[in-house]
C-alpha cells in the first residue's frame, strides 16, 4: 500500500503541475498516468509561494474522475481563487503544489458547539461548517495554524461569513480526512 500511495501522490502532483503549466501556456513534461485517476475522487490543490498561501481550491465530494478533479482544481487554485490575483508565468517555477485527497464527508450529531468540538480530532479532521446556504471548510492542515478547537471553529465561522460566536439550530458539521502530498517532500 505505501508504494501505491506514494506513486499516486507523485502522479497527482505531476497532473496538477502540468495542468497549471498548460493553462499558463508553458511547456511541461507529460504527466504520468495511474489507474486510480479514472475513479471518482475529491481533491484540494493548495499552492504556496515563499511559504505563503497563493491559492487553494477543491472539491468536497467525489463527483468526477480523480484525474479531472485534480487538474481542474489545480487550474482554479492558480487562476481563479478570488483571494489572489491569477498566478503568473514568472511565479510558476517557484510555486509549490500540494494535493489533498479527501475521504467522503461524514456528518456528526451533536447537542451543542461544545459537543461538536469534543468530537473533532485536531490535525486529523477536515471540517465543513454548514448553516443554511452558508458553508465553509478547513482542511486538516489548518489545525497547524489554529490548534485550539474553539479558535479553529471561530475562524471557520468567519470564513462562512458568520460571527465568531454564532451558533444556531440549523448548524450542521461534517468531517473528513485527507491523504496529502507536497512537492519537495521526501516520499516514503
Amino acid at each position: 500500500m505505501p508504494t501505491t500511495d506514494t506513486q499516486l501522490g507523485q502522479v497527482l502532483l505531476a497532473q496538477a503541475r502540468k495542468a497549471i503549466a498548460d493553462a499558463l501556456g508553458l511547456p511541461a513534461p507529460a504527466a504520468p498516468d495511474h489507474p486510480q485517476l479514472a475513479e471518482r475522487g475529491a481533491t484540494f490543490v493548495t499552492l504556496t509561494l515563499d511559504g505563503e498561501l497563493r491559492g487553494c481550491i477543491g472539491s468536497l465530494n467525489a463527483h468526477r474522475p480523480l484525474g479531472q478533479d485534480v487538474r481542474d482544481n489545480a487550474v482554479s487554485a492558480a487562476l481563479r481563487d478570488p483571494r489572489f490575483p491569477p498566478l503568473t508565468a514568472a511565479e510558476f517555477a517557484s510555486v509549490q503544489v500540494e494535493v489533498s485527497l479527501l475521504t467522503e464527508p461524514d456528518f456528526i450529531e451533536f447537542r451543542d458547539e461544545a459537543d461538536a468540538l469534543a468530537q473533532l480530532v485536531p490535525g486529523r479532521d477536515g471540517v465543513i461548517f454548514f448553516n443554511g446556504c452558508q458553508r465553509a471548510t478547513f482542511l486538516p492542515q489548518v489545525w497547524e495554524q489554529l490548534p485550539e478547537p474553539r479558535q479553529f471553529m471561530a475562524a471557520l465561522k468567519q470564513k462562512a461569513r458568520l460571527p465568531v460566536d454564532f451558533w444556531g439550530p440549523n448548524v450542521m458539521i461534517a468531517r473528513y480526512q485527507v491523504r496529502k502530498w507536497h512537492e519537495g517532500e521526501k516520499q516514503e
